[in-house]
């Protein structure tokens, strides 16, 4: 028994450091938990059969070397489920407390920091894509490996980026500054002002932004100069 509660116990941390990490090869994960690599596979193998991560290959931004890229571990749908309901709650509870004490601005003040690393390595994933993908698709990109199921398409006069799915989604329909925050990001990313269509936090199915066509030639030329 206290094997099999030790074993769930590990099997947590490994989810949990996906989920702090994004998708991660099971070295990257070996490492990080300080566990050899025929535990950190055994481990794997339950998870994915549990259907809480699932196994893709390693997406590379710009030159591919030789030989196969290394298998990434993601978590699913399902393996997200299990920690947003207390992570939300306790996101909620924790703003709720900064607003009352500090005021709204200070909610826009620690939207804009959360999402400035997340800017900046975004940044550098966009300046080493290859020029046979747009700006748009190249952060789709890097939102599909943090789980956002993102994909971009060409749309009037532009691009619309789409994200299928918003780990914040709960917490977004409390504090929209978290949306705005991000759209903001999106737009000094790829070069020029871009505008939110619809939110999943908002009911809407699909989280949307219009990227105008000049926006993707202007990010283009700085990403590729």
């Amino acid at each position: 028994m206290k094997n099999a509660d030790a074993d769930s116990s590990t099997r947590q941390r490994v989810a949990s450091s996906i989920l702090e990490y994004g998708p991660s090869t099971a070295a990257a994960l070996a490492e990080r938990l300080d566990l050899t690599a025929a535990a950190i596979r055994r481990h794997l193998d339950v998870l994915t059969e549990q259907g809480q991560i699932e196994a893709r290959e390693q997406r590379v931004y710009g030159h591919r070397g030789r030989g196969r890229p290394a298998k990434v571990f993601a978590l699913t749908d399902a393996g997200r489920q299990e920690f947003y309901a207390a992570y939300d709650e306790l996101a909620i509870s924790a703003l709720d407390y900064l607003r009352e004490h500090a005021g709204p601005d200070a909610v826009a003040a620690f939207a804009d920091a959360r999402i400035a690393e997340t800017e900046q390595r975004y940044g550098r994933i966009l300046a080493q894509s290859g020029p046979e993908v747009t700006p748009a698709e190249a952060l789709a990109a890097a939102l599909s490996d943090d789980g956002y199921v993102a994909a971009s398409r060409p749309a009037g006069a532009g691009e619309q980026l789409c994200q299928h799915h918003c780990p914040v989604a709960h917490v977004a329909e409390r504090f929209p500054e978290l949306c705005e925050a991000e759209t903001r990001a999106f737009a000094r990313l790829l070069g020029v002002h871009v505008q939110r269509l619809a939110t999943i936090a908002h009911g809407d199915g699909v989280c949307t932004t219009h990227i105008p066509k000049a926006t993707t030639e202007t990010a283009t030329e700085r990403s590729h100069s």
